[in-house]
């Protein structure tokens, strides 16, 4: 029995040059693949090229560490061990990075182990779903916030319902002794509409009075610290 386990944990599945020449170059034609793919279908606000070109790398190192652990175990507690005292803290401003970097590693991992064929399919897959969701257009949430005279809520309600009816979803309420805060979430084509309909939406609700201000914040799906 501890021959048997001996065996198993000094199993080191070594390959040729030309294996581990082939696992990381497949691994860095994937990951320039991956920098295409992120180049193309980011829709941020702000792209970022270190963080592409950090996708290619952490590919390559992925396929490389693959590699290098083959299927020695032994080798591969140490690393999983190595790993789990390590903390990223870097922020992840868009769901969709967090795609990307499981990605990389993905296709890396494949490549290590010489599953070029489910890396490659992987990818193209993965590629094909992100530009096709990534045109279709989202419904432009709008944020609308009114601020004024506490005594002016009660008007400044119903003229939402007038324009909006039902459509326009309050958010957020905030009230003092003095003033009244409404957070309103509609849509560009909502907004659009009603001024078609009856103009500028913004000096309707200043015609109410005592209204200190009007504010339309156009959402997002990036996430900030």
């Amino acid at each position: 029995m501890k021959d048997k386990l001996f065996n198993l944990f000094q199993t080191t599945g070594e390959l040729s040059i030309e294996s581990i020449i082939l696992n990381i170059l497949v691994a860095a034609a994937l990951g320039i693949f991956i920098y295409i793919s992120y180049m193309i279908t980011h829709k941020g606000t702000i792209y970022s090229k270190k963080f592409n070109v950090s996708l290619v790398v952490m590919t390559v190192l992925t396929g490389t560490v693959m590699t290098v652990i083959g299927n020695n175990i032994a080798l591969s507690l140490g690393m999983v061990g190595a790993l789990s005292i390590v903390r990223f803290r870097t922020a992840i401003k868009d769901s969709r990075d967090t795609i990307y970097i499981f990605w990389t590693v993905i296709a890396g991992i494949c490549c290590g182990v010489g599953d070029y064929l489910v890396a490659a399919v992987g990818s193209v897959a993965a590629f094909i779903i992100l530009l096709v969701f990534g045109l279709i257009k989202n419904d432009n949430r709008m944020l609308l916030i009114i601020r004024g005279s506490r005594s002016r809520q009660s008007a400044v309600q119903a003229h939402m319902f007038s324009v909006f009816k039902r459509k326009a979803i309050l958010r957020v309420r905030n009230t003092d002794e003095d003033t009244v805060e409404f957070i309103y979430e509609i849509t560009a084509d909502q907004l659009r509409r009603v001024e078609e309909k009856s103009g500028s939406l913004t000096d309707a609700i200043y015609n109410i009075g005592g209204i200190e201000y009007v504010n339309i914040v156009m959402q997002n799906d990036e996430v900030s610290n």
